[in-house]
Parts: C-alpha cells; structure tokens; sequence
C-alpha cells in the first residue's frame, strides 16, 4: 500500500513539472508580458511600462462623487421668474473647495504674480506658464463704500482685504473675469511644482449644475444645503450668513461676511453653499438655460453672453436667495463687495469609481 501512493506522488510531480514546461513553451496560452508581447512583430498590444495614474485630493477640497438629482426649484418660484424650472440631472464626479476662496489665498495668488513665480519656474510642454497684468488683478476694495447708498463702509475699504485679521474671510470685489485667472494661476501652480508625470486637471469654476448638485448635499432634493425647509436649527441658531428679517443683519453672527469656515457643512463637507457672499459658476446666464442644456453634465455656454450666473445668496440678502435653486446673474466684468467664488477640479476615472484617499500619483 505504501508503494502505491509513494507512486502515486511521484507520478503526480512528473506531470506537474511536465505540465509547467508545455507552459513555458507557451502550449497553454500564456499572455505573457507587456515588455514579451510588445517586441512580437505585428501585433497591437498597447504601450508597455506605462506609470499608473492616482489622482491627489488638492489641499482643502473635498470628493462630490457621481449622482442625479432634481435640478430646479424646490419650493415656490416668489420671484415668478419661471428661471429654475424642474429636471432630472446626472452629475460626474469632481473634487470641490471645501472653503470658498479666501482673502489670504487670493493674496497668495497677487505674491506669485508680484515676485515673478510664474517667470522664474521651469515648465514643461504641458506647464506653460500664463501671462497675467497684475493691475488687472487687484481686488476692488472701492466697492465696500460705493455698492450700497449712503453707506459707510471706509473701514472695510481700509482693512479688509490687506489686514490679517481678514484672512480667513471670503474674498470680494473680484469679477468673474479674475475668478478664472485665479484657476488658471492655481493650475499652473500646482502642475509647475508637481514632479509627476502626468499633469492633473485644471482648476476651474463649477457648472452651475455642479453648484447645485454640492449645494444639495447629495439630496435629490433640498430646498437648502442642510437638507431641512428651515432657517434655524433645533437649538434656534441661523444656520447661515444673509439679511434675516427686514434688516437684523447681527442675528446670524455676523453683520458682514463671516469666516470661510463659519456654521455647519452639508452633507458633502462644503462651508457656505447658502450666505456669506454668493458665487460665480462658470455658466453664461439664460433664463431658459435649464431646457436648453443636456441632462448629463450639462452647462451653458454663450460667448456672447455677458451675463453670468451667481448661486447661493450673501450676508445682504434675503433667505429667498440663500435656495439651493434660485438663480441670479451678473455682468463678468462687474465687482461687488457680496460676490465671491471657489473652484473644483474634474475627477479623472471611471464613472462611480472615486478614490477619496489623498495620495500621491504612482
């Protein structure tokens, strides 16, 4: 009895090695390496020894992964604009700033430009650096005293963008023509001090549809960025940065704009998607855009179209504006002291596949 099974293993081992060569001599269809397919004459096998791709999480910015939800006025159209009408969107993935855009990182942005960054970095083909007018790109700090009627805003002319105690407050008196130098500028500086071979995407400003896809949270519906109709929490607290009442501006918190990180986030992590200042997207202004534009992904573009749309609602106006569906719009070349913006970058990859982890590219 032992014989046999000691026979049997041997018999077995002759096989497996026998089977392992015929293996070898590629008798069972091995695929072989990239490198061994590449150098068989005449077939199509790809570009070998490719580096692998892993998107970083930018500093500050958070994943809004894909979702579709109800575009469009959750609650009674007061304003009668028939602007925000109703419809089903599907949204692609994209990072967003979790913070709108503050004073200290605009001024970042100034410094660069002042010191000659932009000149002395080495960039690649893909890394050219833009070419900006400093003069051009200057925060209007005028618009603290001649936005608003009879209005005494000089210590907020004097002191907001350039004293430190500002820093972590909003940035304003920008158009929507400097928010997108910003993203140009932020791009190139992240792409020009990045050692990777592969560039990440551009910083841009949201769709508007994206704006109010993160504005939701991730709700189909929601008629403000906490989720809830109501403008105060269960303890009574105002829950955002605007005019509440007929004018008691100090009963949020604030009289003016708040820090960026002020009250609760959604549901997303996003600070101030309703008040503190409202925002430029990147969508020319159409009543009738939401019929016009596709239903994945959709924007409105319009070369000829000055006017661009503004989401969100300020620390001056009512709770209407702070919806997450109404729309407003202002001239891209127009600055006020209740406009603000933040950016978002494209996700790269496979619908529904968002890696959150904040790693370095392989």
């Amino acid at each position: 009895m032992y014989k046999k099974m000691n026979s049997r293993f041997l018999t077995g081992v002759v096989m497996l090695l026998s089977m392992a060569l015929l293996q070898g001599c590629g008798l069972f269809g091995s695929k072989g390496s990239a490198s061994e397919k590449a150098n068989r004459s005449g077939e199509v096998t790809g570009v070998p020894d490719r580096s692998g791709w892993q998107q970083t999480l930018p500093h500050e910015m958070v994943p809004v992964k894909a979702g579709t939800f109800w575009m469009g006025q959750a609650d009674e159209d007061i304003a009668v604009s028939k602007s925000s009408l109703n419809k089903q969107v599907t949204i692609s993935e994209f990072y967003m700033d979790k913070y709108e855009v503050s004073n200290n990182k605009y001024r970042q942005f100034l410094e660069a430009v002042r010191m000659g960054e932009l000149a002395l970095s080495t960039p690649t083909t893909l890394k050219d650096p833009p070419q900006f007018n400093i003069d051009e790109l200057v925060p209007d700090t005028t618009v603290w005293s001649q936005s608003f009627t009879h209005h005494y805003g000089d210590p907020l002319m004097e002191y907001y963008f350039e004293h430190p105690a500002f820093d972590d407050y909003p940035v304003v008196g920008i158009s929507w023509e400097q928010a997108k130098k910003f993203c140009e500028w932020k791009t190139y500086h992240m792409n020009a001090n990045d050692k990777s071979e592969y560039d990440m995407p551009r910083f841009r400003l949201p769709s508007e549809a994206e704006w109010e896809y993160a504005a939701k949270g991730g709700k189909e519906i929601a008629k403000y960025p906490w989720g809830g109709p109501y403008l105060k929490n269960r303890r009574g607290c105002l829950m955002a940065n605007f005019k509440p009442g007929r004018g008691n501006y100090i009963d949020d918190g604030f009289a003016y704009t708040a820090p960026v990180d002020a009250y609760a986030p959604n549901n997303f992590g996003i600070y101030n998607m309703a008040g503190n200042v409202s925002e430029w997207v990147e969508d020319a202004y159409n009543p009738a855009g939401s019929a016009l534009t596709w239903d994945l992904d959709p924007k409105y573009e319009d070369e000829n179209e000055s006017r661009k749309v503004v989401r969100g609602g300020s620390w001056k106006d009512i709770a209407h504006y702070l919806e997450t569906s109404t729309r407003t719009y202002e001239y891209q070349d127009v600055k006020t002291a209740h406009i603000g913006f933040r950016t978002v970058m494209t996700f790269i990859g496979r619908s529904g596949s968002m890696d959150v982890r904040a790693t370095r590219r392989r």
